[in-house]
């Protein structure tokens, strides 16, 4: 039996309704799941590539309706369209993202936002915050974690416990001490525990070569820093073909690599390849859960 997919459509002022409705009648798609688009009530309507307040809430209630029935197995897998985070703020809504969002309304204790592609394999330490907090925010503790579930959850795509490296934080990731203190003070601690743990865990790494190595095969993942330091890599090598995924949920739920498009929204040019990819790989882990 074919897993039901929730597609949900994003921002209703971005291409999120377009590259959802392509996706749900690629034969790809209908081949290895029966997928369900999420959108707005029958009636609504939202001019194509204009923020709104009225958007955002729109596109924060099809993923509640979504989430609500994969929490009661109406469908297997949630795969999301992108919203407009500054559109929920207009909203009056809290969540920076999906993934907090994601978190909340599960209930999950610990997730983070991973990177799949064929090439490259990111997972992210610190998500959507400003670059100047991301050395307060990056703790032992949050190293550790994300670690600890990296090491717990990408094996569903690897088949075989990963080989997880960590990228640095500084230059050169710190030179000890030289060009900054995290990465003695914070990430090698953290990966020292997570070894006697025996998970396949080394770094920390300088940031401009890890990503380079991971290509090449030595490692399976590398655990990012911060946002721009692990999209960079992903999107310069796979833009359009890496999937978002959200680790520590109790659901499947995929996403797109790209954002709104707002100045390309109802012109019917948008790529639906990055939202087909996204479906395919919700399909294949329902089916493995």
């Amino acid at each position: 039996m074919k897993p039901r997919v929730a597609i949900t459509v994003g921002d209703p002022a971005g291409i999120g309704p377009e590259v959802a409705a392509k996706a749900a009648a690629d034969p790809r798609v209908l081949e290895v799941c029966e997928p369900v688009v999420y959108g707005p009530p029958n009636g609504s309507t939202f001019a194509p590539g204009v923020l709104s307040g009225e958007a955002g809430r729109a596109a924060h209630d099809v993923i509640v309706r979504a989430v609500s029935d994969a929490m009661d197995g109406t469908v297997q897998a949630v795969a999301t369209a992108p919203i407009n985070k500054e559109a929920f703020r207009l909203a009056g809504l809290k969540w920076s993202g999906h993934t907090d969002l994601l978190a909340h309304l599960t209930g999950a204790k610990r997730v983070a936002m991973m990177f799949y592609s064929e090439r490259l394999v990111v997972v992210l330490a610190t998500v959507h915050i400003p670059l100047a907090e991301v050395p307060e925010a990056l703790t032992k503790e949050r190293v550790q974690a994300t670690i600890a579930l990296t090491a717990d959850s990408v094996p569903r795509f690897t088949k075989v416990p990963p080989r997880i490296a960590v990228a640095g934080l500084n230059p050169h990731a710190g030179e000890h001490g030289l060009f900054g203190t995290e990465e003695d003070r914070v990430i090698a601690p953290a990966i020292a525990e997570c070894r006697t743990r025996g998970i396949d865990v080394s770094g920390p790494y300088p940031a401009d070569t890890v990503f380079v190595r991971a290509t090449r095969g030595e490692f399976d993942v590398v655990v990012a820093c911060y946002h721009d330091q692990g999209l960079i890599p992903v999107k310069l090598l796979a833009f359009g073909q890496a999937v978002n995924v959200t680790l520590g949920l109790p659901i499947v739920r995929t996403s797109v690599d790209h954002g709104t498009a707002f100045d390309i929204a109802g012109k019917d040019v948008a790529d639906p390849e990055s939202m087909i990819a996204a479906v395919l790989l919700a399909a294949r882990l329902a089916r493995q859960s």
